[in-house]
């Protein structure tokens, strides 16, 4: 695989980076959600008997559960979790990371990531038409843009193909064209959001040459591309993920909401990279099963908060 590509196509991608990324709010949608306090106070059976100078060791994905478990709504709704640190010093956490849920436009990372890796295989750039429908795709959650995109990667085999290469193990494309049927799970989420987001280094750079990112098969200017776009969603899409953000703080995310018409309950997920205190979380949460959009907007901010509070605590 040509993994930089070529000098043209890292500065073009490059130089679609320029602007403003947006402010990320805590509780940008849905209803507030109370975090336990379990998420940053675990018990006296969590931790290890220690010397006074020495840390304190934590079972995080225990204090994760018990975290979530206030939020947890009776009724069918389910949340699947999986949070880590970006620069790599805290063990992350997992809830449920293995269970297999739809995607729906959060994919639209995975279908960009596959696309770009086609076009490095090949040696080429994106072409305009491409660039266009991957803005629309990422900042807007163009549906159009995206199956059109879909098309691009060769449907379900394309984009199962590059997941290999990204090292989503738990992940399988929507059948007959509906991509936002695909099967995924927030251990895999997380993988992707690695192989954008590479690991930051001790003064934060990103992208840097040897980063975990680049083991994806993205180059460097991928990564920035995918990275730039998920940090300029449209206003009214920032949510999710982002209410665990500081106030202040630049984020980068994608979220996918989706009505089952079997069932008339929702799918709400949530994914991207979020700044707390100045250190940066890569965060996927799914859900399914909840009443209502906001319903589940509120459960996947709720658990994105208790997650980064596990690590931050």
């Amino acid at each position: 695989m040509h993994r930089n590509g070529l000098a043209a196509w890292a500065a073009l991608l490059t130089g679609t980076l320029v602007g403003t990324l947006i402010g990320c709010s805590p509780g940008g949608a849905g209803q507030a959600v109370p975090v336990a306090a379990t998420a940053s106070a675990p018990s006296s059976g969590e931790a290890s008997a220690s010397a006074p100078d020495e840390e304190v060791s934590v079972d995080r994905d225990d204090a994760l559960a018990k975290a979530l478990k206030p939020l947890l709504p009776d009724g069918d709704a389910r949340v699947s979790v999986a949070v880590a640190a970006l620069d790599g010093a805290t063990d992350g956490a997992v809830y449920d990371g293995t269970s297999a849920f739809d995607t729906a436009s959060i994919v639209k990372v995975d279908i960009l990531s596959a696309l770009l890796l086609r076009a490095q295989d090949a040696g080429r750039e994106l072409t305009p038409q491409e660039r266009a429908y991957s803005t629309a795709m990422i900042e807007n959650s163009d549906n159009a843009s995206a199956t059109a995109l879909w098309e691009a990667i060769g449907g379900a085999d394309g984009l199962d193909a590059a997941n290999l290469t990204l090292g989503l193990t738990g992940t399988r494309a929507g059948a007959g064209g509906e991509w936002g049927l695909t099967q995924t799970t927030a251990e895999d989420q997380l993988t992707l959001l690695r192989a954008v987001f590479g690991t930051e280094d001790a003064e934060g750079a990103e992208g840097a040459e040897g980063a975990e990112g680049a083991d994806s098969g993205l180059s460097e200017a991928s990564r920035a591309y995918v990275a730039g776009l998920m940090g300029r969603i449209a206003s009214d899409q920032r949510w999710g993920v982002s209410a665990a953000a500081d106030s202040a703080s630049v984020c980068a995310l994608k979220n996918g909401w989706l009505p089952r018409s079997a069932t008339g309950l929702w799918d709400i997920n949530s994914v991207g990279r979020v700044s707390v205190g100045g250190k940066r979380y890569l965060v996927s949460v799914l859900s399914d099963g909840n009443t209502t959009k906001e319903a589940g907007v509120a459960l996947v901010e709720g658990a994105a908060k208790a997650a980064v509070a596990v690590l931050t605590g």
